[in-house]
């Protein structure tokens, strides 16, 4: 288990497979110069908390696990792709929130002439 901590305000703790891959999007969307929203799962009975990352506030990751995680090439690039939505990138207890599928619109039929 390893540790976020952002702002010398708030730590969070997160599994070590899944912060090394946050690591990851966080170093590549913060060179980009691209800021972006994380909701995290908190235990201390707040179903969870917004943080804006951008190079301008101080973050930390620790690990604690004994061994380097494997990196999933593929979970960094949903994990990529959900941070650089609307939504932002969203980890739960268990890992990253599925992406929800597209809401489909009815498109409307025009009477041809």
């Amino acid at each position: 288990m390893g540790r976020l901590i952002y702002r010398d305000r708030a730590s969070f703790d997160i599994d070590d497979r899944i912060l090394a891959h946050l690591r990851l999007v966080v170093m590549n969307k913060l060179r980009r110069n691209e800021g972006f929203m994380l909701q995290l799962p908190v235990n201390e009975g707040v179903r969870q908390a917004s943080l804006w990352i951008h190079a301008s506030n101080a973050l930390v990751m620790q690990f604690y696990g004994g061994r380097e995680p494997v990196i999933d090439r593929e979970l960094v690039d949903q994990m990529m792709h959900d941070a650089s939505g609307a939504d932002g990138l969203t980890l739960t207890a268990a890992g990253i929130a599925p992406t929800p599928a597209p809401t489909r619109h009815p498109v409307a039929h025009r009477p041809t002439r």
